[in-house]
């Protein structure tokens, strides 16, 4: 169906996310996790040993909000957080690596289903880049 040519930005944002958020949400329901909380279990995964506050600072987000979703994943079991001085260093449990793992590999699959060349993927990726960057 196509999109009438004087649509805003706005919606298709909208369709973007909330197409993502079914195909992950349907890959990690068995897991117990939700697409809320999986770009950071994927950032601890990619980033061992990160800390609350650069959680927080990479996601652009408080940090109580970034204590909230964490208190949520070690709950679940897929991170523990270790006391390092004055700072929480977060880990993955073997269960969080698991999940992350699975997560990249569909992840992979979903950017496959975009049907973009890689010239395309990587002109949209630094478009989004480009446009977070001018709205924080």
């Amino acid at each position: 169906m196509p999109f009438d040519k004087d649509m805003p930005t706005a919606p298709f944002i909208s369709i973007i996310y909330r197409e993502h958020a079914k195909y992950i949400n349907e890959i990690v329901k068995e897991d117990g996790l939700s697409f809320g909380l999986h770009p950071l279990l994927i950032k601890i995964y990619r980033n061992r040993g990160i800390s609350q506050e650069e959680l927080a600072e990479a996601f652009h987000l408080n940090e109580s909000t970034i204590t909230r979703n964490l208190k949520k994943l070690e709950d679940k079991g897929f991170i523990k957080r270790i006391k390092d001085k004055r700072k929480k260093i977060i880990e993955v449990t073997s269960k969080g690596e698991k999940t992350a793992l699975k997560i990249m590999d569909y992840d992979e699959k979903w950017d496959e289903q975009l049907n973009l060349t890689e010239d395309e993927y990587n002109d949209f990726l630094k478009i989004l880049k480009k446009i977070s960057e001018e709205l924080i």
